[in-house]
């Protein structure tokens, strides 16, 4: 069998490179999250079809090269995994804006350097998640976890107001500078940490029976199958109704980038509050309930996109919007830490990869069948309809949760494999 071995000594250091190359990476995504959209409806003047070819190219690497990534992952070490995905991501952000400098950027060209993005993005992510508990010890794990998922939160409330001030100023092409340095930073960051890495030679395990493995452990655990669902239910749902948010933001309501980018800004600090609170959270309430509230409450929050109108003045929609947005951000938050600390908690490190990539296989490839689905239904009914059928969409998340296990848990930590235990009580 491999097994990822590491040095614990020190982790609290190594943790912070882990950290500040995490953040720099989704700062860098939370600006491309804006710039790249309004690149393409701004420069490209893309319809919402076309808004949804670019969903497709970002997320449908997850669908393609998830499985096979995960078993890489785990036949690795992690960290130059993790390197390789941010030296290259900056390359590519940077051929887009050489691309638009000389005049030759096109949506299909758009199209393919975004999707070529998405696959390093897939390397990242898998590699990155993998790494925090071979880092972090068991006892550490939930709140590790839950400052990943507050610099991520921090980064919305920064980046889309960021990406939003950059296309304003240095139009959108350039705005994706900013984009690439991020991941620059973030591959620097990664270096710094010194624990070293040892990979245990496998012997006798084909590439395929290694994926099929980590599929059959994903799916004998209702814990991680009820994970699964939620996510994969949720994703496409909400990716649905952003792709058309953008298109619907500036051609009906108005917004000007600056102001859309306020809009995320404002909506993330529901996300950082919700991320903050979640330790505090499961120890008074259990993971259980807080996770089926989040899951009707962050359900809910899509419909009330779609309402906002444009008669009521630029300042109440830009407050609406974020209001909105930010209790969405909020919940969505807090059952991210929960189901990641679950997830951990019932992998040993030996399956992290594949387990990691089997699950975004398809919670997040089942994204790029969202933002089609939404390209396609906001150019036969437009954005605001398109938006509300999205929306209808993930209501099918609250019944997965009410019917799984997930409201019934109480201390995650109850749930952690014999492996994990013993590392909690190792000195």
């Amino acid at each position: 069998m491999n097994e990822v071995k590491h040095i614990r000594p020190g982790w609290k250091r190594d943790f912070g490179w882990l950290w500040g190359s995490q953040t720099a990476s989704v700062v860098g995504e939370q600006v491309s999250e804006i710039a790249v959209p309004l690149l393409a409806v701004l420069v490209l003047h893309a319809s919402a079809g076309e808004l949804g070819l670019l969903g497709v190219a970002r997320w449908v690497p997850f669908l393609l090269l998830a499985l096979p990534l995960g078993v890489l992952v785990d036949r690795r070490r992690r960290r130059p995994l993790i390197m390789t995905a941010d030296w290259s991501r900056a390359a590519l952000t940077l051929a887009i804006v050489a691309a638009a400098a000389v005049g030759v950027l096109s949506l299909p060209l758009l199209a393919a350097l975004v999707l070529l993005i998405g696959c390093f993005t897939v390397l990242f992510e898998v590699s990155y998640q993998s790494a925090v508990p071979s880092i972090v010890p068991v006892s550490g794990l939930a709140r590790a976890n839950a400052r990943l998922q507050a610099s991520s939160a921090a980064a919305q409330i920064g980046g889309p107001g960021l990406g939003g001030l950059l296309v304003q100023v240095l139009t959108a092409p350039f705005a994706m500078l900013a984009h690439g340095a991020l991941y620059i930073v973030s591959a620097l960051a990664i270096g710094r940490i010194r624990s070293p890495e040892v990979i245990t030679p496998r012997e006798g395990t084909s590439f395929v029976a290694e994926l099929r493995a980590g599929l059959r452990f994903v799916f004998r655990d209702r814990y991680l199958v009820a994970n699964l669902g939620f996510s994969a239910l949720y994703n496409p749902a909400e990716q649905w109704v952003i792709v058309l948010f953008t298109l619907h933001a500036v051609r009906v309501l108005g917004l000007s980038p600056a102001e859309i980018g306020l809009v995320f800004s404002l909506g993330a600090v529901g996300a950082l509050v919700g991320a903050v609170l979640a330790g505090v959270t499961v120890r008074r309430f259990g993971a259980g309930g807080p996770v089926m509230w989040c899951a009707a409450i962050e359900c809910a929050a899509l419909f009330g996109i779609p309402l906002v109108d444009p008669s009521w003045g630029r300042v109440a929609v830009i407050v609406s919007l974020g209001s909105i947005i930010a209790v969405n951000g909020a919940c969505t938050a807090l059952s991210s830490v929960i189901l990641v600390t679950v997830r951990q908690l019932r992998t040993p490190d030996r399956m992290l990869g594949r387990v990691n990539a089997s699950m975004r296989w398809l919670t997040y490839g089942t994204v790029a069948l969202g933002a089609a689905a939404g390209g396609i239904v906001g150019d036969l009914v437009g954005t605001r309809l398109g938006m509300l059928f999205g929306a209808c969409f993930g209501l099918v998340t609250v019944v997965w949760v009410a019917l799984s296990p997930l409201p019934h848990i109480g201390d995650p930590a109850e749930l952690a494999i014999a492996e994990r235990r013993e590392e909690a009580i190792a000195p």
